[in-house]
């Protein structure tokens, strides 16, 4: 019914939604496959003004973002439109208030993926290192709860294990890798 409805009326509807999201996201977050071809774009900013904007029970984020979805720094962060579902994902992590994470185009981020791009000092915990830039290429498969730490580099079409702790780069791309630490198992 409500789908019906949505159809019906899309003329009406959606720019009066994009509008609406417009006030509480950045505007350059509000284009590509998610708002141009359905209504998944608009769900979902829909739900995380409600959860984070209103709500408050998550910091807000210059675009939509799940409820279980961290980013430390909004501003240290690059992606495409197009790669939005990333920030869907549950219990996502980027830890990035001391390093840059890039995110290559049409690149995938499983629910529990960890980004981190600066660890805590050993002789005192209370303080971190300094950070590191995380480049993930394009078309890249991060599986679940895998973790990628600062200064990883992996190229075009690189799969990464679920579980996996990413210590190295694999700048290659084109690769299966996997484990603890990661390593290549097979290329593709």
């Amino acid at each position: 019914m409500i789908k019906m409805l949505l159809k019906k009326n899309a003329f009406l509807i959606i720019p009066l939604a994009h509008m609406l999201i417009s006030l509480f996201f950045d505007k350059k977050y509000l284009q590509g496959r998610f708002f141009e071809k359905g209504y998944g774009g608009y769900l979902w900013a829909l739900r995380s003004i409600v959860q984070k904007n209103i709500l408050r029970l998550g910091p807000p984020m210059p675009w939509p973002t799940g409820l279980t979805c961290h980013v430390s720094n909004p501003s240290n962060i690059t992606f495409h439109p197009d790669d939005l579902n990333n920030f869907q994902s549950p219990g996502t992590y980027f830890q990035n208030f001391k390093g840059h994470i890039y995110l290559g185009f049409g690149s995938y981020i499983s629910p529990n993926v960890g980004i981190i791009t600066a660890g805590h000092k050993l002789d005192n915990l209370n303080e971190h290192e300094e950070g590191m830039d995380v480049v993930i290429g394009k078309e890249c498969w991060i599986g679940m709860n895998a973790v990628i730490m600062p200064g990883v580099t992996l190229g075009d079409r690189t799969i990464v294990a679920s579980c996996s702790v990413v210590n190295k780069s694999f700048p290659q791309g084109g690769i299966i890798i996997g484990g603890a630490p990661a390593k290549v198992i097979k290329k593709i």
